[in-house]
Parts: C-alpha cells; structure tokens; sequence
C-alpha cells in the first residue's frame, strides 16, 4: 500500500463561494456556493475514494477494515478513520453553532462520535472575522436570554483572522466562521452540529434552518471562555524546523515550511500531509511506491506500512502533517 489520494467530496451550503476552484485546484462547477471540500471522510455522510493507483475505486472504510494493520498501524483497533479531513471556503457568515463531547455525541446518536476541530487559516481577506468562545463569565442563563432576545452577538468572542493562523476548537466550544476565510480543517469523525443561531437567514427552501437551542445550551462549555489563536511550538532537530500548532488527545497538527528536503519517521502511525502552498515531490521507503507529487490543495494518506517518506520542495511550501497523538 502506497500514499493515497482520494477524490474530494464537495459540498454546496449557502455561505460557500469559488475559492475551492481558484485557490485550492478543486473540480468545482459552474455555481457560487462551493463550501466544503471533504479530503478524508469516512462517515455515513460522506465515503473517500481512492482517485489513483492499484486502489482506484476503494473506499477508505473498506481499506480500514480489510487492510487496518497497514493502514493504521499501531492504531488498527479502530473501525473508522478516525479523523475528518476538509478545506473550507466561507463565502458568507456561518450559523453560531456548537459540537459535542464523545460522551454528549453517543446520547443523541449512538453512530456519531464526538467533534473536537481545528482550523489552519489558508486565506483571509481583509476584515475577515471569526467567532471562537464565549466571553468570560457568560453562563447558560445568560446565553439562553440573549438566544431568545436575538442579541447572542453581545456575548461571543470575536476576532480577526488571518492568513497562517491556527484555532483549537474542542468540542463545547461556541463558534462561526465569517465571510472571506478559507481554511483547512482537521475534527474527529463526526458531522454532528447544533445551531444556536443562524442570523435570521433561510434556507434554499426558502424557509429558516433548524436551530437547536436546548442541544447547544445543553453542550456548550461555559468553562470554556474566549479561544484566540494557537502560539506554535517550534521542534526540529536543527538540520529541520517545523511548528507543532495543536496536541491533543484526538489529532497532533505540524506545519512545515520552506525549500529544503526532509523525511518523516512514520513509526507504525498514518500521516496525512495537506500541501497548502508551493509543490513537492514524495518518495517513501517502499521501492514499489513511485514518486508522487505534492500538489497544491490536494491531501494525501502516508499507510503507516510506509515507515518513511522524503519530501522534496520544488519551491517554498507550507505543509500540514497530521497523526494521531
């Protein structure tokens, strides 16, 4: 088993735009509400399959339960990937929403788990703003009130993004995109989301969204408070630097930057590499495997069979590495 690509799934929601096409290589159509890009899904809601190669037409849910221990490695105990894997393009405000714990997500569908997320901000435009927490000291009362008076925007924490910023999202956490953001997003495998607002807007139906008060004030973390963007940690071993942006006990996020080559120790672990910026070519340990190339919003799945794989720059890059902690 060699590194994997896989079709993207794209999704059209009203608050979506082009920029999965422009920025991101996507095969988008003629429509302007191109808003998800799912890179890695392996969810009733959504199955990848692989786009090239001897596995051409495999889902990725048959390649975990036929060939977990060479997929997965040292995690092959799971019956799903575990992770979910997407480019985002805000094209307008998303609903306020929030996501359940693993414990909440089983009480409302045994099938779903629980979605912790974070964002690496590809693209901002000028103004662009998020919502990511309550301010401090907002309790369930208090949001329930400002839910029913249509004044939830007084309470929430809002701030400006920009280009190569990173938020961690654990679920609990109250949050909305703005327009003019494109991002990448890594969450568990969950498509399980609560509205607690969604701006007085309605749907392609021409009627309003579900909104799912009681769930969201039943879920939000009021311990939780404002979340700013990340402060990354930088590791390396001197001859490579790179930025761990998010540890913890779902997903480890690294960026690596620059021009020069440098390789990846597996060690019996997936990883999924997402080009960002510039192109690069992948060579592994594995003699059958070719080299591949790295291109720009494309998302690629390293087996942890591979125990190796070498990077390559053609020209400076920006690359997210994710595993499993």
């Amino acid at each position: 088993m060699g590194p994997l690509v896989f079709e993207p799934l794209l999704y059209q929601i009203r608050w979506g735009g082009r920029k999965l096409g422009t920025l991101l290589n996507k095969p988008i159509g003629a429509a302007q509400d191109y808003a998800e890009s799912w890179e890695l899904a392996d969810h009733a809601n959504g199955q990848s399959v692989v786009a090239r190669g001897p596995l051409t037409g495999i889902t990725l849910s048959e390649l975990v339960r036929h060939q977990g221990p060479e997929l997965l490695g040292v995690h092959s105990e799971q019956n799903q990937f575990p992770l979910l894997i997407k480019f985002l393009d805000a094209n307008d405000w998303l609903s306020l929403q929030v996501h359940p714990n693993d414990r909440q997500a089983v009480s409302y569908n045994p099938s779903e788990n629980g979605k912790t997320e974070a964002w690496v901000i590809l693209d901002a435009e000028p103004g662009s703003e998020i919502i990511c927490g309550l301010k401090p000291g907002v309790t369930r009362e208090q949001l329930a009130e400002h839910l029913h008076a249509g004044t939830v925007s007084e309470i929430v924490h809002r701030i400006p993004a920009a280009a190569g910023d990173c938020f961690y999202v654990p679920a609990g956490t109250v949050h909305a995109l703005g327009p003019g953001i494109v991002l990448a997003e890594v969450q568990q495998q969950s498509n399980l989301t609560f509205r607690l607002h969604d701006w007085g807007r309605l749907g392609s139906d021409g009627k309003p969204r579900p909104i799912h008060v009681q769930e969201s004030l039943d879920c939000t973390d009021y311990a939780a408070g404002p979340v700013d963007p990340v402060t990354p940690r930088e590791l390396g071993d001197g001859e490579h630097c790179f930025e761990e942006l998010v540890r913890c006990q779902h997903f480890v996020i690294r960026r690596h930057q620059g021009i020069n080559p440098f390789h990846l120790k597996l060690g019996n672990r997936f990883r999924i590499l997402m080009l960002l910026e510039g192109s690069a070519t992948l060579s592994t340990n594995d003699s059958t495997s070719p080299t591949e190339t790295l291109k720009k919003g494309e998302t690629t799945l390293l087996p942890a069979c591979l125990h190796e794989a070498h990077i390559h720059p053609e020209s400076a890059i920006t690359l997210l590495e994710i595993l499993l902690p």
